[in-house]
């Protein structure tokens, strides 16, 4: 599509949000072409720039675009599930103004012509800006490694096997040896995966519904061993979707050792619990699976205290030929990309989170994380903005989501706080009506 450069913006009446520097204040924000200009708090109070156009944001929260650090965006491959351009309508939607796909895409994101394609597909749709994960693993299979080196310059912004643990002890030592010597990131899907053969959750609920459990302990397990060897290699790791307090607490005391790690969770493992499988619901099915509520509690406190680093949708779009079925037999996963700032938000209203340090997590954090210059406001820096009401209520409907797939679990629930506007290098790319 055309990209049409924007002229200079002029938004008002603004409550600026930056958790980046701590500013919480009404004011305005200037942009000109692609780049913020100015910024501050009082700015406008006598009028906007002539010549410039206005947007008055009424008194809406005005904040960085949400940095979203785990997709699946299933191009190439499995379009019929989602594609650069649905996962971009719902993510601008949700406020997301850059994300990161995951690499197991069909073919495996793990040449430098894959890493290449996904950022010339992205800038052709010009919605949000679309970054890459690439395999770690050559063909995810988890024996040799991939071309690291070349994908790192051809782009990739860290390594990872996506949705599979990288199983092999020695295969991980390997990878985190290398990412040590050349400063590089490896996220690791924690799961044993010989522990994680269930369906969900391992408990009483699992055993009175006749349903294959998964234990804890394939996290715990995985994540204990995993320490071991960045003790050993001094190398830099990332723990995805985090699901158990023990999970919690190994990260908590790996960071208070010095270990380089960190880690994220996604808003299903502090939103919701195993009840919400209730009558085998398969839209509640998902991997990590839903935990206990002292798990989901636990998650909360790590946010709270900041061992868990940054929140993700953790997007995993499945159609209704993998999610309409048997709970056995249905696939895993919940999208994410429209609720992710709304229920993020939720750690605000009934948890112990402030507006900036709940936005912190999803902003500055992954963005800093992944090196991506975004997640703040800056002069200077690109104009990837949020315009949002922390207070608007709004009902979850799966089917009038803008992604392909309409999985998500949070079907039916009630949020809290909704995005008004997205604007992506000074361009408004949400609502439709305003581009």
């Amino acid at each position: 599509m055309a990209i049409n450069t924007p002229g200079r913006i002029a938004y008002v009446n603004a409550r600026l949000l930056d958790p980046a520097s701590g500013l919480d204040a009404m004011g305005g924000l200037l942009t000109e072409g692609e780049h913020i200009v100015h910024f501050a708090p009082g700015l406008f109070a006598d009028g906007a720039p002539v010549g410039a156009q206005v947007v008055d944001c009424d008194g809406a929260c005005l904040a960085p675009g949400l940095v979203d650090m785990r997709t699946q965006l299933r191009e190439p491959g499995q379009e019929h599930k989602e594609s650069f351009k649905s996962a971009g309508r719902a993510a601008v939607a949700g406020g997301i103004t850059s994300m990161v796909g995951l690499p197991n895409t069909n073919p495996v994101i793990d040449d430098e012509a894959a890493v290449e394609f996904v950022a010339r597909r992205a800038r052709l749709i010009g919605l949000a800006k679309v970054f890459t994960y690439a395999a770690a693993t050559k063909g995810l299979e988890g024996r040799e490694l991939a071309e690291i080196g070349l994908l790192r310059e051809a782009g990739a912004l860290a390594f990872t096997d996506g949705v599979k643990a990288i199983a092999d002890a020695q295969v991980m030592r390997r990878l985190l040896s290398y990412a040590a010597s050349h400063d590089l990131l490896v996220i690791q899907h924690p799961e044993e995966p010989s522990l994680a053969s269930g369906v969900m959750n391992a408990s009483e609920m699992s055993t009175r519904l006749g349903l294959r459990g998964i234990p804890r302990e394939a996290e715990i397990i995985l994540l204990e061993r995993d320490m071991r060897l960045v003790a050993m290699t001094r190398g830099r790791y990332h723990a995805a979707h985090v699901s158990t307090a023990e999970g919690v607490d190994i990260i908590r005391k790996a960071k208070a050792a010095g270990l380089r790690v960190t880690c994220d969770t996604a808003p299903f493992y502090f939103a919701l619990n195993e009840l919400e499988v209730g009558d085998y619901r398969t839209f509640a099915k998902l991997s990590p699976p839903l935990r206990s509520e002292a798990d989901r509690q636990a998650i909360v406190a790590g946010l709270a205290d900041g061992t868990i680093d940054v929140v993700a949708s953790d997007h995993c779009p499945q159609d209704q030929d993998t999610k309409r079925l048997p709970f056995n037999l249905a696939e895993f996963g919940g999208i994410g990309l429209e609720t992710l700032l709304a229920v993020t938000l939720k750690l605000t209203q009934s948890g112990p989170l402030s507006l900036l340090q709940a936005l912190d997590l999803v902003t500055r954090r992954p963005a800093d994380l992944l090196g991506l210059e975004a997640g703040r406001l800056r002069t200077g820096a690109p104009a990837d903005l949020v315009i949002f009401d922390p207070e608007a209520p709004w009902k979850v409907v799966a089917d009038t989501m803008r992604s392909k797939s309409k999985n998500s679990p949070f079907d039916g629930h009630l949020v809290q706080g909704k995005v008004i506007r997205t604007v992506v290098d000074g361009r408004t790319v949400f609502p439709e009506t305003a581009r």
